[in-house]
C-alpha cells in the first residue's frame, strides 16, 4: 500500500509596527499558540481560532486525497510591536525540535503574515522558512499562505516552492488562499518543488493606497497578472507591504511561483508586472479628511428632514490612525473628544481599548451612571491622552464571538470583558483585548443590529483601516465612508514618521525615485 504523503503543519503570523510596544509571548497566547495534537484538535474544531487559511488547506487535502497531517506548531498574535527576541528564539527551536521528532516529511505548509519583526531581527519570517528548508531538505515542497501587506525578502523566497499571498483587501479570500496552497502542495508532491522569483520595487504605498475594490489600481493590476498564468506559472502575488514595519525588506513585492524547471518563464512574469506596477503607482495615492471636516458631517447627518425622507443620512468614520490591526492601541481619544465637543448625536464608537474601563463598567453593573476615565491609570501610551464623561451602562459581554464576515469568519474570537457605554448622543463600545472592528459579530454580542437601528445610530466610528469595509459596507454607501485624518501609530502620512530603515529614495516619500534602479 503507498504510503500517504506526510504534510507539516506550521505558522508564525505577526504583523510587526516598529513604534509600538513589544509583542510578548502571552500575546501569542492570547491569540491561539497551539501545537501538536492540540494543534490538531484545533484545526478540526467547527470554529477554530486559527485564521481560515488553514482551515482551507487542510479541508482541501482532505478532499482532494488521503493525506497524514503532521502537526508542528502555529503561533499567531494580533498587530503589535516586535516580537520579544527571546521567545522568538525559543519557537524558532522548538518547531526545529518538532521536525526533528516528525521524521521525513513529503512537504510543509505555512501560515505567515510576513511583516514580522523581533527586538533583535527583521527578518524573522525568512529565518524561520530557512530553517525549515534546512531540516527538510531541497525536495520537499514548502508551501506558504502570506497576508497582502507581508514585506518580502529574498530568504524568504529562496525558502520556498511556492507563495501564495491574498488577492483581497480587505481580506475576504483566506480560505481560497489555503485552498490554493493545497492545490499547488499536491500538484507538487507529484512533480516536485517550484520555483519561486521576487522582484522588488522601491514604492511605498500606505494602507489607506491599498484598497482593492472595483475600479481600484490595485483591483486591475490583479486582473492583469492573472493573465499570465499557464502551465508554468501558477501564481503571481501582488504585495504592497507594510512600511510601518520600518525595515529593509519594505517595499512592494511581485512574487511569481512556477512549475519546476520554469525560473525564466517565473522572471518574465515577475519583471512585466513590476513594470505595470511601477507605471501605475501615482493611482495609488489617496487623501484624508481632516476630521473637523468629518466631525462637521457627523453632526450634520440627517439635520435636513428631507434626507430623513428619501434615505438614511449614515455614515462611518475610520479613525485610521488609531488602528490595531496596523499596531495601534484602539485607545486615542482626538475624534471621541472633538465628536463629544461638538454636540454629536446618534453616534457609535467600536471599540475603544480600556481594560481599566471596561473592569470598572462590569463593576458598576448595566443602567449605573459613572464617571468614565478613559485612558486612565498605568503608563503613558503614545497618543492615548485621557478623557472623561460621565457614562451610563448599556450593556456588558464577555467579548466572545464568533467571525460572520471576512478576515476572522468562521473562527471564534474575544475581546475580553466588553461594555457598551452611553456617553449621551455618542455610544462607545470598550474591550479589554485590543483589536479593530472587522465583524458585526462584535455588535451582536451587545444586541446591535445596525440594520434596524436607523433611528438610533446615524453615525459608525470604527477603529479600524480597511477590514471594516468588509462587515459594515450596507450600513452607508461608499462615497460615505470617511477615513479621517487622526493621531496615531499607525498614521497612514508617512512623511510624518521617523522611518530609518526603510529603503530610501522610495515612492512617495521621494520623487526621485527610480526602477529599475539606475
Amino acid at each position: 500500500m503507498p504510503q500517504l504523503p506526510r504534510i507539516g503543519l506550521a505558522g508564525f503570523f505577526l504583523e510587526a509596527n516598529r513604534l509600538a510596544p513589544v509583542t510578548t509571548g502571552a500575546h501569542f497566547e492570547q491569540s491561539c499558540d497551539k501545537a501538536g495534537a492540540e494543534l490538531l484538535a484545533e484545526l478540526r474544531a467547527p470554529a477554530p481560532r486559527l485564521l481560515p487559511d488553514s482551515q482551507g488547506f487542510v479541508a482541501t487535502m482532505g478532499a482532494s486525497g488521503d493525506w497524514e497531517p503532521v502537526a508542528l506548531r502555529m503561533a499567531l498574535a494580533y498587530p503589535g510591536g516586535p516580537v520579544d527576541h527571546v521567545w522568538w528564539t525559543r519557537f524558532l527551536a522548538d518547531i526545529e525540535h518538532r521536525l526533528a521528532e516528525a521524521g521525513p516529511l513529503d512537504g510543509v505548509f505555512i501560515s505567515s503574515h510576513g511583516a514580522a519583526l523581533t527586538t533583535e531581527e527583521d527578518d524573522p519570517d525568512g529565518v524561520l522558512f530557512e530553517r525549515i528548508r534546512a531540516l527538510v531538505g531541497p525536495n520537499v515542497p514548502v508551501v506558504a499562505v502570506f497576508d497582502l501587506h507581508t514585506n518580502v525578502s529574498r530568504r524568504m523566497t529562496d525558502a520556498l516552492s511556492a507563495f501564495v499571498a491574498y488577492r483581497t483587501n480587505p481580506h475576504v479570500d483566506l480560505r481560497e488562499r489555503g485552498a490554493e496552497a493545497a492545490v499547488l502542495m499536491r500538484r507538487m508532491l507529484v512533480e516536485g518543488p517550484g520555483v519561486v522569483v521576487l522582484e522588488k520595487l522601491p514604492f511605498l504605498p500606505a494602507s489607506t493606497d491599498q484598497l482593492i475594490a472595483p475600479g481600484s489600481p490595485y483591483a486591475s493590476l490583479l486582473e492583469e497578472a492573472a493573465a499570465w498564468a499557464d502551465a508554468r506559472v501558477l501564481n503571481i502575488s501582488l504585495c504592497g507591504g507594510f512600511p510601518l514595519a520600518d525595515c529593509a525588506k519594505c517595499g512592494f513585492s511581485v512574487v511569481v511561483t512556477a512549475s519546476r524547471g520554469a525560473r525564466d518563464a517565473a522572471q518574465a512574469a515577475a519583471t512585466g508586472m513590476a513594470r505595470r506596477v511601477w507605471d501605475t503607482r501615482n493611482a495609488f495615492l489617496t487623501a484624508l479628511t481632516p476630521m473637523d471636516t468629518a466631525v462637521a458631517m457627523t453632526v450634520g447627518a440627517g439635520a435636513d428632514p428631507a434626507d430623513l425622507l428619501s434615505r438614511p443620512p449614515r455614515l462611518i468614520l475610520a479613525d485610521v490612525g488609531d488602528n490595531p490591526g496596523g499596531g495601534g492601541g484602539g485607545n486615542t481619544t482626538a475624534l471621541l473628544g472633538a465628536l463629544l465637543k461638538a454636540g454629536a448625536d446618534k453616534v457609535l464608537v467600536g471599540v475603544f481599548t480600556d481594560p481599566r474601563l471596561a473592569a470598572e463598567a462590569h463593576k458598576e453593573g448595566v443602567g449605573a451612571r459613572f464617571m468614565a476615565h478613559f485612558n486612565a491609570g498605568g503608563p503613558p501610551e503614545a497618543f492615548a491622552d485621557p478623557l472623561d464623561h460621565e457614562a451610563r451602562v448599556l450593556a456588558l459581554s464577555d467579548g466572545t464571538f464568533v467571525g460572520r464576515k471576512g478576515l476572522v469568519q468562521g473562527s471564534t474570537q474575544s475581546m475580553g470583558p466588553s461594555a457598551l457605554l452611553s456617553l449621551g448622543g455618542v455610544q462607545v463600545i470598550v474591550i479589554s483585548q485590543r483589536q479593530q472592528l472587522l465583524d458585526p459579530a462584535q455588535l451582536d454580542i451587545f444586541g446591535i443590529d445596525l440594520a434596524q437601528s436607523t433611528d438610533s445610530i446615524r453615525t459608525l466610528v470604527v477603529k479600524s483601516r480597511g477590514h471594516f469595509r468588509a462587515a459594515f459596507s450596507d450600513f452607508a454607501p461608499a462615497h460615505r465612508l470617511i477615513e479621517v485624518d487622526g493621531p496615531g501609530l499607525t498614521t497612514p502620512v508617512l512623511s510624518r514618521l521617523s522611518l530609518q530603515r526603510v529603503p530610501r529614495p522610495a515612492f512617495p516619500l521621494d520623487a526621485d525615485a527610480r526602477w529599475p534602479h539606475g
